[in-house]
């Protein structure tokens, strides 16, 4: 006899399936069962397209129908009518007798409404069943609803002696191919990717999947995760070679530093210009930079899930320092660039042991020749 947790095991395999696709909206997975057996499976594949339900409930062979089975399911049905009609609807309507859920939607507009609608309809629901592992599926849409800013991920390369560039700035190619390549599955698993002008101007960086791995999901889809420049005084140039790429490009700005002249420019060459608050880099200079509390904000109206970070020593050290770096994750190359070499992050004011920032390792692996540390931030007060 297989136990809910056997079958809630497979409804998390289907939902893995939309891993790279289903941005803005979590990835779900659904199987339906009779009699021990699965007459039907699903899950959520787009945005904009058929949740996991409605499309395990489309797979019943003609003939057949869904009337007394369990559903299981690895989020609470949706109880709202969004893109697409409430899937608690479809679950009465197809007479379900038991809906299984592996956790409650974070998501305000249902947070438990779904799950309220099933019983009030004579359903019964079981609820927490392999909670941990699906909540696994779904860290950014879930901190996003829950402390309302999007997870970022912050990826760095460096060398054995926690080099990052040369002296002049040479940085190519620190890793091997393998680590770049592991990088190409970060950036298509993410909503956005988030970089500097610095970076922009010194390297002039596309910004964008291109991996042949995961060319067939952007291709037929058209998704790129969206690039996002943090540039306070406007210098970004029109003939960047990111703005010549499918994807969306958003720059931005500081108030004080509203060119309109540039910003149509800009705009002309397809990027999106939002001008936000700055504030003072130190209390000792007259330097202006971005905010990064309107930055988050930008960030989470825009509904990314999941950020990578792929900067300088100055924006991701500020990041870091502010607490809004949820997740490291340091490409370690076996070679020594030496002690002239650019380092990892620039964090003024740590001075003393006890101002230091603590790590805590997730996981330490080998990716080709190189090793890539995972590890998560303890900001010590």
């Amino acid at each position: 006899m297989f136990t809910d947790e056997y079958y809630m095991a497979r409804a998390i395999t289907l939902a893995k399936k939309g891993w790279y696709t289903t941005h803005p909206n979590p990835r779900v997975g659904c199987v339906l069962v009779r009699d021990e057996q699965i007459i039907a499976q699903g899950w959520h594949q787009y945005a904009g397209q058929g949740h996991a339900e409605v499309n395990a409930l489309s797979q019943i062979e003609a003939g057949d129908n869904a009337q007394g089975a369990t559903a299981y399911v690895t989020l609470e049905p949706c109880s709202h009518f969004g893109k697409t009609p409430p899937c608690s609807n479809a679950l009465i309507d197809a007479g379900i007798k038991r809906v299984v859920v592996a956790m409650v939607d974070p998501n305000p507009l249902v947070a438990g409404n779904g799950i309220k609608r099933l019983q009030e309809n004579g359903v019964a629901v079981t609820s927490g069943v392999l909670e941990s592992e699906a909540r696994a599926l779904n860290p950014g849409f879930i901190q996003r609803m829950e402390i309302n800013r999007p997870k970022i991920r912050c990826k760095m390369a460096m060398s054995l002696d926690g080099r990052t560039a040369m002296a002049n700035g040479d940085s190519k190619w620190i890793t091997a191919s393998d680590a770049r390549e592991d990088v190409q599955r970060l950036r298509a698993e993410s909503s956005a990717i988030v970089t500097g002008i610095g970076t922009v101007t010194a390297d002039d960086p596309s910004m964008n999947v291109r991996s042949q791995k995961f060319a067939h999901l952007f291709e037929d889809h058209g998704r790129q995760p969206e690039r996002v420049i943090l540039d306070t005084q406007l210098n970004m140039s029109v003939q960047a070679k990111m703005l010549s790429l499918p994807g969306q490009t958003l720059v931005l700005a500081g108030q004080e530093y509203a060119a309109q002249e540039k910003i149509q420019a800009l705009e002309n060459k397809g990027a999106e210009v939002f001008l936000l608050a700055t504030q003072l880099l130190t209390s000792h200079s007259e330097k202006r930079s971005l905010s990064l509390d309107a930055v988050m904000s930008v960030l989470t109206e825009r509904q990314y899930n999941d950020v990578l970070l792929e900067a300088g020593a100055t924006l991701t050290g500020s990041m870091l320092q502010a607490g809004f770096v949820d997740e490291l994750i340091i490409y370690m190359a076996p070679h020594l660039m030496g002690s002239e070499a650019r380092g990892l992050f620039n964090i003024p004011g740590l001075d003393s042991m006890n101002k230091r920032i603590n790590l805590s390792i997730q996981d330490i692996r080998c990716v080709g020749r190189d090793y890539r540390i995972t590890a998560k931030p303890e900001i010590m007060n």
